[in-house]
Formats: C-alpha cells, structure tokens, sequence
C-alpha cells in the first residue's frame, strides 16, 4: 500500500509537466499551421494576381485585334472615298499602295516587312527600328470645323517603310474621332517635384485667353454631322485696321504702333478689307511627338498589354508601339501633363495636367481615357485642385474603384476619389499631406484603403476607414543617421512590403501593416535611387539618378550579380518598368526612354531634347529636319523612319540654323554671336565666325546659293558671299542706313540697321533684295549686293519673293489676332506650293492658314498639342509634313498635311 500510495504521489507531482508538454506541442502545431495558413494565403493571393493580369492581357488582346479589324475596315473605305484636296495636291493612294492594302487582305499580317536594300537612304542613323506596312493603328482625322479651333482628342500615326524620301510616301490611313478644342498657355516654366525644387507659395492663375470659344468638358462622342456642319464666329481682323485705296496699302496696329503695307499691284484694284477668307482644304493630323518628360517628372513609363509603351510629353499623352513603328496620342489635356497611372485592368489611364490660362479647361485636373478607344472616360476635378496634379494612383485591392490624388498647393492635398460615380467622380475625402514637397503616392497592392506617400524628409502611412477619414501614421526613422533628405520613390513586395529608396542611396524594407523599418540596404547608389521596379518573378532592381546604374536584388535584397549603366549623355535612371519578357523599359533625366535587359544592355527609341528649342529646319531635299536649341544639341532627324540620324553636342546655344541649298551644309546660329559652318553628313566644322556677342535670330542662304544672310540680335543683318561648295565665306556688309548727324558734324557718317533685333527676314526670289522685321515691328528692305536700304517701299510692291517667313508683310496680314502685341506670333512659313501658311504663337497652338492670308479677317484651322509657346515651324521639302517646336516643352511634333 505504500509504494502504490508513493507510486500515485509520484504521479500527481509530474501532472504539470505532462500538461505543460502538451500544452506546447498544441501551440507549437497551431503555430505550425498558422505558419503553413500564412504561407497559402500568400500563394492564393499571388495566383489571383497572376490571373488577374492574365485575363486583363487576353481582354486586352481581344480589343487590339477588334481595333485592327476596324482599322483595315476604315482603311478600304477611305481608298474608295478619297479624292483630290488642297486645290489641285493629288491625296489619293497610289496604285502600289492599293495593291500592299489588298494583300494585306490575302496574307497574314506582317509585322516587318522586306525592305529593298536599293531604297534605303544612304545617311548612316543612330537607332533603326524596321517599320510595318499595317496601316495607320486606330488613325485619328482631325475634324475641321472652319473655325479657329480644330482639335482632335486623339491621333495616331504609322511608321512608313524607311526608303528613300518620296512626297507619294505617306500613312493612308485616316479615320474620324470626336473633336475637342482646347487653349494652351504661353511661355512658361516647368516647376519640377522630381528634382527637389520647392513650389512657390503663390501663383497666380492667368486670365481666361481670349482664344477660348469651346469647352473641353465633353465625355461624349459628338455626331459626325454636328463635325463636318458646325458653323463658327470668324475671327475679327486688326483692330482700327484700315485701307487706302489710293496707294494700295493697308495701315494695322501694333501695341498702338501703326505698321503700312503695300498690297501687290494684281491685289490693289480689287482688294476689299472687310472680306472674310476661308481657311485651306488641307488640314493637319498628328503625325508623330518626339520627345519624352523624364527631366522632372517620374514613374511616368509603362507596358500595356498590347505591346504599346505609354508616356507623356507637353499636352500628348503617347502610346508608341516600337516593333511596328506606330504611335497614337490621347490629346485631351490642354496643358503640361504632370503625372500618369494606369488602372489594375492595364486598359484605362489617368493622367494629371498643371494649370494653364483657359478659365475652365485651363485649370489643374485629371483625365481618366480608354487606352484602346483614346475616348476620355471620366474628367474629375476641376476647381479642386491647386497649381498641378503631382501624383495618382489607383486603388489595387478592390479592382481600381478609387482615385489617390495629390496636388501641389503649400498643404499637398491629398484627396480620395469614387472616380466611377457620376460625370465628375466623387470625392471622399481631402486632407492635407505635407507642407513638404511629395514625390509618390501609390495605393497598397494588398491592403485595402492603404495608401503610402513619400517626399522630402517623410514616408507617410495612410489608412482610409469605413467613413471616409483618412488617417495617417509617418514612418519611424532609427536616428538622424537613417532619415534621408527625401525620400525618392516607392514599390511593394509580392508579400506585401513597402520599399523606399531615398537622396542617401539607400533601400529601406518597412514591415507590412506597420509604419517602422524591418531592414535597410545602405549605399546601393552614389546619390539618389530615383526608381525601384519589383517584377513579376519578385527580383528588384534599382536605378540612381547620378550614378545611371541599375542594380538588380533577389526577393531578399541580396544582390544577384546583374547590374548595367545607361551612357553619360543619356543622364540618369529617371523610372524603371517592366517590358516584354526579360526586357525593361528605362526613362532617363535627360529625356530619353531606353530598352534593353541587364544581361544584354540598353539602346535608346526615344531620344528628345532637355532644354528650350528655337533652332528648326528641313532638309532641302530629304525627308528630313534639325532641331537645336539652348541644351547644345543639334539633332538631324528622319521624318519616315522616326529615328534620329546623328546627335552633336556643339558645346554653344543654339538659335537659329539652316541648309545650304543642295543639304550638304548646315549653319548653326549661336546665342553667342557665333555662327558654326559643318558638314550635314560627318558633322564635320569647316568654320567658326563670330560676329558680334548677340544671338544669331536667323539665317537664309539666297536661292541661287551665292549669298548668305544672318540676322543678329544687335539689330543688325549681315551678308556673306559664298563660295567653295557652301565651305567659304567672306562678309559683303552688314546692311544699314547711312544718317548724318547734323548737330554734331555735316560730315559724320553713322551706319544704323534696324532700331530692335532681327526676327525674320526673307530673301527675293532672284537673290537680289532682301526684307527684314524687327522687334519693333519695323519691315525694312536691302539690296543685297550694297547693304544698303531701300527707302522707297513702293518698288518693292510687286517683288517675288522666296520665301515668306517674315510675319509682318503684306500675305501674313490675317495671322494677327486683335490687339496683338508683336510677340504673339513667334513664327510662320509658307508651303513650297505656296498654298499653305503655317504659324506658331505664344498660345501653343499651331494654325494652318490658306495662303496668301491677305485679309484681317482670316479663317484658320487650330491644333492643340504643345502645351508652351511654339516657337517654330518648317514644312518638309515636299509639303506632306509640318514640323514644329515647343519651348519650355521641349518637344518636336510632327504633323501630316491631309
């Protein structure tokens, strides 16, 4: 009886420890399936992602197919109905092109097709993309309504096949879309979030442009008949305009400065000023935009599931296919677009514009478009914004329903909205996101209602409850030593986390659900990681903003080894995308977007220029143009292919250039005063003259080639004789008007030129004479051979002259709106037909007028796509294209004349 007793003792002391063992074997197999739970639960949420995106590339893949069949549909209808235009320019498709269209009818597509090696052009190019013979996808036709404002919401164009240069080669493809008139600003600075610069604390929102007669706020397609019958209010000429049927010559005003203008002989007998000229036939359809926004603005460069990168430059938001050379352009924003997003269905895109001058358009909002359609689904905002949109997002988690915006007023709103519920969406919620300059915002792709923001010196972590409150909670740094400057850009994990890079180089992990730091990979970058790209297979890669280096991570920030570095002149790593297959897409700090893997480097297929642009002109015999302007480089480009032939840092601002007459030479002017002869083809310099300090405005060669004029900014124009193929110059004289000071000395000879610098000028058609305008508005003509002015204007009535670019002249008289103040028309040219004048204004816009625009009361057709003052424009030497430049946009767009 004792030892049972001894025996029970025993085994009531060692019942606790028998508990205690299977009381943590549960928890140790509880925690093991919370564990194996967490670990599924990850796994389903990664295969619902996987099939999201693989049922949104199938339905994305359904409408590129449905586009292509609407296209080559559009296409026969428009080879039966296409006719003459232009007064007499034969538009229709040729006998070549109707049979390329028929076989596309009987063949499988072909995406590249075989090019004649005979027919290629001989110039050597930088980057070459073999262009497709698919008609034009989804083409856009600008609708004219015979008013000032013709303006399309879209646009497309196709790349043709790269042969030699052929006025018979243009896209055919032209179809009709809903028109949208818009106004632009004029001259103004870019304020940049993406390069650190703080937002001024008041600006003051211009006046509604007197331009303005239409809204942009329209959702709906209007009918066809409303289009082509939409009758507008003709432009008022000069105001207190008047015409002296005696001598022939009308008197205008300029900022109250009266300015005479001799109407040829033929026009002065009949000539009626209050007449109302008709705009052209011929109408202008976006052809393409040269160019990229990676200077200041990020995350601005994606992949669509239809093959398209999508990005922004000025007012176009750009969808450019790179295999089959195609662009097409949502052009519903009237002004700087700032930022972009795309929706998780990979088909809609919002993007967000700066404010510009019209009263309602003009103003800061977001347009949210159907990538497919290019049909403006939803504008929201108007009147609630501040300044610019800096930043948006969609909600992730619940199928995109809300809209992250953030401005760029002195509090950073931050504002939620239900873009689907009405016309004009509905907002959540607003509050203020930092006094500090915000960089990103992006929605959590997990959580629901999470939002994260980041900028200068803060990470903030927003939570968005059932009432529409947002709540925030900022990130915790460990010490002064880890707080960063700014905090540069986001991304998240496939499990969940956020990632940071900021100004110190670093990579910082925040826990998930938290607003504190589970890791930190220091010194990844010399200076600022501008970008973090996480992919599909979960690899992160980095890209540095000083360094141009993109460094890829495993899934646990452990470096794997693959790293490459885009070429010094190409700037930074602005934004890293994912691109087809293992390829990435590359936006850089000097406007350039790069494609390419890690393992097989980066070739550029976008290139563009990073500072204001001034300096245009076409090749006198090729499909080709250059631009230059004040960032040193001179670009040749090719009209057909899209590409840029060669690039050349001149070391010198550029002004002003020209071709000599058979396109072998090229005259760079300089805002030095220096004025640069090189080679077109080896950009070879032959010779480096100076003449003064001041700008060179313009250059012309005479059209038989023996003379050269320079217009100079020191009120001066200069003449050369040339010699030796365009390679040799020696200076005839600066033309000036001899006056005797009286008062001083009857023997004082003092030699004047004009009274403000040049700013056009234009030579006679048989290379004798040559007229000038001025700053002041003053229009002088010179013999050429003497230098000297000719004061009796009455000869010089009936003069033929080359060319017209001179915008105050007798043909420009109607390109002046009221109360012009002289430097609203920044530029014009006459056609090679004479038949077409083009200008450029302060307004952005660019209009095509019927030439001779001789009467104040003249109609044009208007096109919205620049979002700063054009600052040039140039047709191509067979008249099928017009090219123009943008300022402080820095773009290059180029327009088909149709």
């Amino acid at each position: 009886m004792v030892n049972s007793q001894d025996d029970v003792s025993t085994a009531s002391n060692g019942a606790p420890d028998s508990l205690s063992v299977v009381s943590k074997a549960w928890n140790d197999m509880i925690d093991n399936e919370n564990e194996t739970l967490r670990e599924r639960v990850a796994e389903l949420e990664k295969k619902v992602l996987d099939y999201g995106d693989e049922v949104v590339c199938l339905r994305s893949t359904l409408a590129d197919v449905l586009r292509r069949l609407n296209q080559l549909e559009s296409l026969r209808s428009y080879n039966q109905n296409v006719g003459i235009k232009n007064g007499g320019v034969v538009r229709s498709q040729s006998a070549q092109a109707a049979n390329n269209f028929n076989s596309l009818h009987k063949e499988a597509v072909r995406y590249r097709p075989v090019v004649d090696a005979n027919n290629r052009d001989p110039v050597r190019r930088v980057l070459s993309y073999t262009p497709s013979t698919l008609p034009q996808r989804r083409a856009v036709h600008y609708q004219s309504t015979g008013s000032l404002h013709s303006d399309s919401p879209s646009s497309s164009s196709v790349s043709p096949v790269p042969t030699s240069p052929s006025p018979s080669t243009t896209p055919t493809s032209i179809l009709k879309s809903p028109s949208t008139n818009t106004n632009l600003h004029t001259a103004k600075r870019w304020s940049s979030t993406g390069d650190f610069n703080n937002v001024p604390a008041n600006v003051n929102t211009a006046p509604p442009s007197r331009l303005a007669t239409k809204s942009m706020y329209n959702l709906h397609t209007r009918s066809q008949s409303f289009q082509n019958h939409h009758s507008s209010v003709p432009k008022l000429g000069m105001r207190d305009a008047s015409y002296n049927e005696d001598d022939g010559s009308l008197r205008m005003y300029i900022r109250g400065r009266p300015v005479v203008l001799l109407a040829p002989s033929d026009v002065a007998e009949n000539y009626n000023i209050s007449k109302v000229a008709p705009p052209p036939q011929s109408k202008l359809k976006l052809d393409w935009v040269y160019g990229y926004r990676g200077k200041d603005c990020r995350s601005n460069l994606f992949l669509l599931p239809t093959g398209e990168i999508v990005y922004f430059v000025a007012a176009v938001a750009i969808l450019y296919n790179v295999e089959e050379q195609s662009q097409r352009h949502y052009l519903g924003h009237t002004d700087d677009i700032k930022c972009l997003t795309i929706h998780p269905n990979k088909m809609l895109i919002a993007t967000g514009q700066t404010a510009g001058h019209d009263a309602r358009e003009g103003r800061p909002h977001v347009r949210i478009w159907n990538s497919v359609s290019l049909v403006t689904v939803s504008v929201i905002g108007i009147g609630e914004f501040d300044r610019s949109i800096c930043c948006l997002s969609f909600s992730k988690s619940d199928g995109g329903t809300l809209l992250c915006a953030v401005d760029e007023a002195n509090d950073h709103n931050i504002s939620v909205w239900e873009w689907q519920r009405g016309d004009k969406g509905h907002k959540v919620t607003e509050t203020k996101c930092s006094v500090d300059t915000v960089i990103a915002c992006e929605f959590h792709p997990i959580d629901r209602n999470v939002i994260v923001t980041c900028g200068k010196s803060h990470i903030n972590f927003w939570t968005l409850d059932a009432g529409g409150t947002l709540y925030k909670r900022q990130g915790i740094f460990e010490g002064n030593r880890d707080r960063p400057k700014y905090v540069t850009c986001l991304a998240f994990t496939q499990t969940g986390e956020t990632l940071s890079g900021d100004s110190n180089g670093n990579v910082v992990v925040w826990q998930r659900g938290s607003n504190t730091i589970a890791k930190i990979v220091r010194n990844v970058h010399e200076g600022s990681i501008f970008t973090i790209c996480v992919s599909k297979e979960g690899s992160i890669i980095t890209g540095g903003g000083k360094d141009g280096r993109l460094f890829q991570f495993d899934s646990n920030l452990q470096p794997t080894g693959y790293e490459a570095r885009i070429a010094e002149h190409l700037g930074g790593i602005r934004t890293v995308s994912e691109g087809r297959g293992s390829q990435l897409l590359v936006g850089s700090t000097r406007n350039c977007i790069l494609i390419g893997s890690l393992s097989t480097g980066f070739s550029p297929a976008v290139l563009g220029h990073t500072d204001e642009l001034w300096a245009l002109c076409a090749h006198p015999t090729t499909a080709q143009f250059l631009t230059a302007g004040f960032d040193k480089i001179v670009q040749l480009w090719d009209s057909l292919s899209h590409t840029v032939v060669w690039s050349k840092d001149i070391a010198e601002q550029a002004q002003s250039a020209c071709f000599s007459p058979d396109g072998s030479i090229l005259i760079i002017g300089c805002v030095s005063g220096r004025w640069i002869v090189m080679d077109s083809e080896t950009r070879e310099p032959y010779f480096v003259h100076n003449d003064g300090v001041e700008p060179i405005q313009v250059i012309k060669f005479s059209p038989d080639g023996k003379c050269l004029a320079l217009g100079s900014r020191d009120n001066f124009v200069y003449v050369f004789q040339v010699s030796g193929d365009y390679r040799k110059y020696s200076r005839v004289g600066r033309c000036a008007i001899e006056r005797r000071r009286r008062k001083i000395s009857p023997s004082l000879l003092l030699l004047l030129g004009h009274s403000s610098f040049i700013t056009h000028l234009d030579w006679s058609g048989d290379s004798q004479y040559i007229r000038s305008n001025s700053g002041d508005y003053e229009i002088l003509f010179w013999n050429a051979s003497t230098c000297r002015q000719i004061p009796q204007t009455s000869q010089m009535r009936d003069v033929v002259w080359a060319s017209n670019s001179c915008v105050l002249s007798f043909p420009t008289i109607g390109i002046w709106p009221d109360d012009a103040d002289g430097t609203d028309v920044n530029a014009c040219e006459r056609s090679h037909s004479a038949r077409l004048l083009a200008t450029a204004d302060d307004f952005g816009k660019v209009k095509l007028y019927a030439y001779p625009c001789s009467q104040p009361k003249s109609l044009c057709h208007t096109y919205s796509a620049h979002s700063s003052h054009v600052t040039n424009v140039a047709f191509l030497h067979d008249d099928t294209r017009l090219i123009s430049t943008g300022g402080k946009d820095m773009s290059v767009m180029q327009w088909q004349v149709v």
